[in-house]
Order: C-alpha cells, then sequence, then structure tokens
C-alpha cells in the first residue's frame, strides 16, 4: 500500500496576496484558480512535483459558521495560529534571503535546530507559518 499526500489547504486572506507570495516569491506553479460568487480557490504547486499541491482557500467559508466563529477563525489565521505547512528546500539560505528581500514576515531565520534540521520560518500574507527545512550543515 502507497499512501501520498495530494492536496494540502492553507486559507487565503486575499487571493492576490496569496498568488504573489507562492507563485512569485516561492516560484510555485499555479495548477487552477477557481472562483465562486465573492471566493477563490486557488491550487499551486512546486515545479516538477505535480501529485503535491496546496489549496489557498477562502477561510471559513462554510454557510454553518456563525459571523462570531467567523471572526474568531480570522484572528487566529492573522495570529498564525490557525494553519501551518512545512516545506524543504537544498539551498535554505538563498531561499530565505528570496523571502526576506520580497518582503515577507519573518518569524524565524535560518538556525540548526537541536532536533537535527536546519530550519527558518515565515508567515504568508494570510498569516499562516510557513516553516522551511533543510538537511542540518
Amino acid at each position: 500500500m502507497n499512501v501520498t499526500i495530494q492536496h494540502v489547504f492553507l486559507p487565503h486572506t486575499d487571493p492576490e496576496a496569496a498568488l504573489g507570495f507562492y507563485r512569485d516569491v516561492l516560484g510555485f506553479e499555479v495548477r487552477a484558480d477557481a472562483g465562486y460568487e465573492d471566493m477563490r480557490w486557488i491550487t499551486v504547486g512546486p515545479v516538477g512535483q505535480p501529485g503535491t499541491s496546496i489549496v489557498l482557500h477562502p477561510p471559513a467559508a462554510d454557510p454553518g459558521i456563525t459571523d462570531e466563529e467567523r471572526r474568531t477563525i480570522l484572528e487566529l489565521i492573522t495570529k498564525g495560529a490557525y494553519t501551518a505547512v512545512t516545506l524543504a528546500t537544498d539551498d535554505l539560505n538563498g531561499l530565505f534571503d528570496r523571502l526576506q528581500a520580497a518582503g515577507a514576515d519573518v518569524v524565524q531565520e535560518p538556525i540548526d535546530q537541536d532536533y537535527g534540521v536546519r530550519d527558518c520560518a515565515f508567515r504568508d500574507p494570510a498569516g499562516n507559518l510557513i516553516r522551511i527545512t533543510s538537511a542540518p550543515a
């Protein structure tokens, strides 16, 4: 039996800012961009890895969520406490420099962790925590 990760979902609060971050800064390709009323679902993924995607979705789009719950979800997203994803790269310092030069919100500069990885962290335009790892130096 083989199990893979196909889609990971991250909320966005501004589809154009999300595209600017994931497509233009991280270099992901846009695989789908679907809208319904005033909402957009954007699927992006790393070039050359068609089986793995991130779906950037409108937060709290469920009609069963109350206005108070929607506000709470948006507050958690903005604080970076709602969801996160970890990416990996073979050039952590280069990617860190590119993200920092693009004005991304730095949470943690590259550091060798006690548990055996070298990583850094950013927030995307919505506030989602994006951790990036590489092999330790």
